[in-house]
């Protein structure tokens, strides 16, 4: 497992790469969920989420160990992070992405001089093709999120909360593989373990759901959710393991709920984020939450929306 120090050295590795994002606030939020409602806004971070965090400590380490070339598979933020750090350090990199890639993303990763391979459909024919890759040219394999440096690098959003915001009462994180929320709960409960965790997952991709319910990692078919930054089958190896020992719970919301959550942020707050983003809101509009008047952080991964889909995530925001 990793632990607070190793949190820590990313912080430090990555801190002239990327920003430390704000703290966004609504009364019309708070006032709609009963709590005081905060967002860290990851969808303002460079590359337009927390991805950069986790590649950013991995490539830096990789390139410093003698790496020469890096591979990733990714549909999205992954990929452009990876991309966009590799740039940076003049190591080429090839990212590894679906035959139906929508068009802002692959301009997205080539706008950091990645070079694209279309392989398939699913995660399950692209990330064999991506170590193949690096292997063939003894490069490293950058993975989404099951590695110790990818995990320590998202932990960092949770030494900046605690800067940011004192005397936080809990935070809301989405779960998608577990990378993101296996490195906020290391920083979280290893400095203050009074502050709760709560982990959000769409209901049609619930695999840490069951997996949390029946304390072993469960498989899921795959899924549709409008949420696509959460469309894991199951949570990783390493990451699980530290959702078992320090996360306080695990809440589902809807395809409804988090329509409306997506367009409450974009009319009431003028912010775009994702609809994996949406989910930590929904979580605490529609009531999901275990808390009345308490400090509260949603986490906001990402804001990397395809524009011609906007139309297909807004709802009445009515409440």
């Amino acid at each position: 497992m990793i632990s607070l120090t190793d949190v820590q050295a990313a912080r430090e590795r990555i801190k002239d790469i990327t920003y430390v994002t704000p703290i966004l606030k609504s009364d019309q939020l708070s006032k709609v969920c009963g709590n005081q409602i905060y967002l860290k806004s990851e969808h303002l971070q460079k590359t337009g989420s927390f991805k950069i965090r986790g590649a950013a400590n991995k490539v830096i380490q990789a390139v410093q160990d003698g790496a020469k070339y890096v591979t990733a598979a990714s549909s999205g933020n992954h990929g452009q992070a990876v991309a966009y750090i590799a740039n940076q350090y003049g190591v080429p990199a090839t990212i590894v992405v679906p035959e139906d890639i929508s068009f802002c993303k692959e301009n997205a990763i080539k706008g950091y001089s990645g070079r694209i391979e279309k392989c398939g459909t699913t995660s399950a024919e692209r990330l064999p093709r991506a170590k193949e890759i690096a292997a063939q040219e003894n490069g490293i394999y950058i993975p989404p999120y099951d590695d110790p440096y990818i995990m320590a690098g998202q932990g960092t959003i949770g030494l900046e909360l605690l800067d940011q915001i004192h005397d936080v009462d809990a935070i809301i994180v989405p779960i998608g593989g577990g990378g993101l929320i296996s490195g906020i709960l290391t920083a979280i409960k290893e400095s203050n373990p009074k502050i709760k965790v709560i982990g959000i997952e769409p209901a049609l991709a619930n695999d840490t759901y069951l997996s949390f319910e029946k304390k072993q990692i469960t498989s899921i078919p795959g899924t549709n959710t409008i949420a696509d930054g959460l469309r894991t089958n199951q949570p990783g190896d390493l990451t699980f393991p530290i959702l078992m020992k320090y996360l306080d719970d695990i809440v589902l919301v809807s395809e409804d709920e988090i329509r409306r959550a997506f367009s409450f942020v974009m009319e009431r707050m003028k912010q775009l984020i994702e609809p994996s983003s949406a989910t930590t809101v929904a979580a605490a509009m529609f009531n999901k939450l275990p808390f009345q008047e308490k400090k509260i952080v949603t986490v906001i991964s990402g804001g990397n929306v395809d524009l011609e889909k906007i139309s297909n995530f807004i709802t009445d925001t009515q409440l």
